[in-house]
């Protein structure tokens, strides 16, 4: 048999990592090419589309369901397929980023699931674009043993029924590998994370009673999730797999996407596996989209924003209700707490809120939910072995009580909270600490124990543009102006050089940080993702 023709791919302004050839061999990028070829005109054409839905929004200051897909809502008759065995329980699932520390302790945390990360708890260097992709080669081979050079302690994979099914997260439609080029062109982050996992692994996974399985993020609409799909029959085609051995869940984390949570599981349903509520990127979104609707649409602290808010309440339980009705999984949001090996007291009353949380979640009918950090799994397993015991989803709860019109989801104002000055204060120091450490290439970060990731930079800084934008006055009798934001980050910037020491600030990324964050957070232009400026910085 012939060699692979080269690719028409050209790897730019990269070093050359170990065994980077494994991962970049030939054939798989000749797979990711054809990719780039058929479907980012599509990728272009409907992040076009996303502007001009948000000059819509931004025109009306509404949203509602589309009325060109009601038959898809009103038709009962239609379902997702059948989630294979490895998806059927999915009652805790970890997150996190895919180094080699993490891919063994993910798996062998106790969780039904890893949520191999790619996108928002991975800073996207080269280095951990490849490294990441190498992680889990190995781990399927079970070649990922690893010895930490600064503790000395060894890490190793336990038995394989006792390990989560990897369900993988790639970069969002709007990122690009700008260290992956087709004729001078970026090719999208997101066909780059998914082809070279998919080619790599869909067979093998397959050996291993599993398969290629995916989270899907920053969904904007069902046309987007359309592109997913045809990308799966694509990609299935090529490499020789059945139909359907894809399966996908997708992050209800957009607030458009929340008025086509049955369209999107639609242009899935041969790989639809499930969908998932989220938080921070779900409030940064509904910011972005409704920046110029006027005071209604002002969101208190973040931390104020709870589940429980009628607003976040009404998307939690239609997400419910759409799941189940669809025979899809509906998995709910993050338990983010890092427990703190000095502080018992504060990892028991946090453990308390995480309880209350699962237990609200398990009761409400999801079938699972996520959690940061191992310490948390048996917490949030608890709570839905107490509503599951031994059956593996609650699917059969269709919350048919359940009903939610297009104004609840946006009725901001239901809640009884506003702005306060130490909200501005976290918002900025939060925004800080963890944009530095974005920059020095680490996408998870435990911050005042809180594992953080680039959903937390996002509605850090849409809170405080949004806040001044608005005028907001705080209950201290001081308006939410630029010069106070600057003031913040200036004071912050120096306690920072305070608590860790000159050294260590010269050598980090504190001052990049600060002006990245005062940038995004002040600049009159609202930018899209923060994400895409801070991309520009990154180096690795």
């Amino acid at each position: 048999m012939s060699a692979p023709a080269p690719s028409p791919l050209a790897v730019v302004d990269a070093d050359t990592l170990p065994r980077q050839d494994e991962v970049l061999d030939q054939a798989a990028l000749a797979f990711v090419a054809e990719l780039h070829r058929r479907f980012t005109p599509r990728r272009d054409e409907l992040l076009l589309r996303r502007g001009e839905r948000r000059a819509e929004i931004a025109r009306t200051s509404a949203l509602d369901f589309l009325p060109e897909t009601a038959a898809v809502r009103a038709d009962d008759s239609w379902r997702v397929a059948p989630s294979p065995a490895a998806l059927k329980d999915r009652r805790v699932e970890i997150t996190g980023p895919t180094d080699r520390k993490m891919t063994i302790n993910a798996l062998n945390s106790g969780a039904r699931i890893w949520l191999a990360d790619f996108e928002d708890a991975s800073a996207p260097t080269w280095e951990n674009v490849i490294t990441g992709q190498l992680n889990l080669m190995d781990a399927y081979a079970r070649k990922v043993d690893f010895t930490d050079p600064v503790s000395g302690k060894s890490y190793a994979l336990k038995a394989a029924g006792e390990l989560a099914t990897v369900v993988m997260r790639p970069r969002g439609w709007h990122l690009d590998e700008r260290h992956l080029t087709f004729e001078g062109r970026a090719v999208p982050g997101a066909l780059v994370d998914f082809g070279l996992y998919f080619f790599h692994n869909a067979r093998r996974l397959i050996e291993l009673g599993k398969g290629p399985y995916f989270y899907l993020p920053k969904t904007e609409s069902y046309l987007e999730a359309r592109l997913w799909n045809d990308v799966f029959v694509f990609a299935q085609d090529y490499v020789g797999i059945p139909q359907g051995t894809v399966r996908a869940t997708v992050l209800i984390e957009t607030i458009t996407a929340a008025y086509e949570m049955d369209e999107i599981l639609y242009e899935l349903r041969d790989h639809a596996s499930g969908l998932n509520a989220g938080r921070w990127d779900y409030l940064f979104s509904i910011v972005k989209n409704f920046r110029d609707g006027g005071a209604r649409f002002v969101l208190p602290d973040r931390n104020a924003v709870t589940m429980t808010a009628p607003f976040m309440r009404a998307y939690t339980e239609l997400l419910v209700r759409t799941c189940h009705k669809r025979g899809a999984h509906a998995i709910g949001g993050m338990a983010a707490f890092i427990p703190s090996r000095r502080d018992p007291e504060v990892n028991k009353v946090a453990f308390a809120k995480v309880k209350d949380d699962k237990d609200r979640e398990a009761a409400d009918g999801f079938d699972g939910s996520w959690v940061a950090h191992p310490d948390l799994v048996p917490i949030a397993m608890a709570s839905f072995d107490a509503v599951l015991g031994e059956r593996p989803n609650q699917k059969d709860r269709l919350r048919e009580d359940v009903s939610v019109t297009a104004a609840e989801l946006i009725a901001i104002d239901s809640l009884d909270a506003e702005p306060t000055y130490q909200g501005l204060v976290s918002a900025v120091q939060v925004g800080i600490r963890y944009i530095e450490a974005w920059l020095r290439g680490l996408g998870a970060v435990a911050i005042f124990n809180l594992m953080e990731d680039a959903a937390t930079a996002e509605i850090s800084r849409s809170q405080i543009w949004q806040w001044i934008n608005a005028g907001v006055v705080f209950e201290n009798g001081e308006s939410a102006t630029a010069d106070l934001a600057r003031k913040i980050a200036s004071e912050e910037l120096a306690a920072i050089r305070a608590e860790i020491g000159e050294e260590a600030f010269t050598t980090g990324k504190w001052q990049q940080a600060h002006d990245l964050l005062l940038t995004v957070a002040l600049d009159e232009n609202y930018e899209e993702f923060l994400t895409l400026p801070a991309y520009e910085q990154l180096r690795g």
